[in-house]
């Protein structure tokens, strides 16, 4: 079941489903309001209880309204790039052979073909980020499963939009947003960590934070710092 709750110039989308608990979320760039909740609970209920978050939701829209947003990428020579925290200048060369992207002498070498338009050269490079991602996480899965006394059965890469991580403790798998191979290395262990302990614990209750305290102690600085990151440019809202 979906509806909406109006609440003065606040637009709550809510969609019921088969769950045992209310989730609410506060979704970037404009800081639209959604509402997952179980299915027996009727709108008044849901309702009230919006109420009683609205300072909770008014600060996380005023915080992703005000959160640093990259420029829109034109994919052209010595654009400014980001691989793994680092910043590099975009050389784009145009030939016969394959499209690839290589970090080299200092710039982000972009090889495609004559006519390539933009929208291309991003699908090129995503899919870079994505592989960059799935070259890292091996090591980091070998070192945190045994420590944590976990298991994961698969692993996804993708844009994700909204988070930078989840994780379906039932299945087993997690997924990890392809935007984190442009932040600092540290940040992806961090979100490799977070979603692991939720093989462990899936809620941020308070047996999940002592998971993340015994295993990470700093991870607090590492959401801290990964949150106030500029974020991409997303042309429409979602």
């Amino acid at each position: 079941m979906v509806a909406t709750i109006e609440l003065g110039d606040l637009l709550i989308h809510v969609i019921q489903k088969d769950i045992k608990n209310v989730h609410l979320n506060v979704y970037p760039p404009a800081g639209q309001v959604r509402i997952s909740a179980p299915l027996h609970m009727n709108l008044d209920t849901i309702r009230a209880f919006v109420v009683s978050k609205l300072d909770w939701i008014k600060r996380a829209q005023k915080k992703l309204r005000n959160q640093e947003r990259e420029a829109p990428r034109e994919y052209i020579d010595r654009e400014s790039h980001q691989v793994w925290g680092e910043h590099y200048l975009l050389q784009v060369v145009v030939g016969k052979t394959s499209p690839r992207v290589e970090v080299k002498c200092g710039m982000l070498v972009l090889q495609v073909r004559s006519g390539t338009d933009r929208d291309h050269m991003e699908a090129i490079v995503a899919r870079w980020y994505r592989q960059q991602i799935r070259d890292a996480v091996p090591d980091l899965i070998q070192k945190w499963e045994p420590l944590m006394r976990v298991q994961v059965e698969k692993i996804f890469v993708q844009h994700m939009k909204t988070r930078w991580g989840s994780c379906n403790s039932t299945a087993r798998n997690i997924r990890l947003n392809s935007e984190l191979a442009k932040k600092p290395r540290e940040f992806l262990e961090y979100v490799v960590v977070h979603e692991l302990a939720h093989l462990l614990e899936a809620s941020h209750n308070q047996k999940f934070i002592a998971i993340m305290d015994r295993f990470m102690p700093m991870w607090r600085n590492h959401r801290d710092a990964l949150n106030q990151l500029p974020v991409r440019h997303e042309n429409r809202e979602y």
